[in-house]
């Protein structure tokens, strides 16, 4: 498992822990962002926030919160 902020661009993963205390997850998980939700990163430049495609809709997150979604990359 990796954090989402490790993966490329077009890459894709699947949630499989979210970390962080509970305003953080609570607020990942009005996302869409729950275990063995499918992720796709869209854009990820820099140190900057990254975008990515969570069933079906676009989200922007910081890379401090990225670095709380463990994900497992799919091939």
């Amino acid at each position: 498992m990796f954090p989402l902020a490790f993966l490329p661009e077009g890459a894709q993963g699947v949630v499989r822990e979210i970390r962080g205390g509970l305003n953080a997850r609570r607020r990942l998980y009005e996302l869409g962002l729950t275990e063995g939700t499918l992720v796709r990163v869209v854009r990820s430049m820099g140190p900057g926030p990254i975008v990515v495609e969570v069933r079906g809709a676009r989200i922007a997150l910081g890379r401090g919160v990225s670095m709380k979604v463990l994900v497992e990359v799919m091939g």
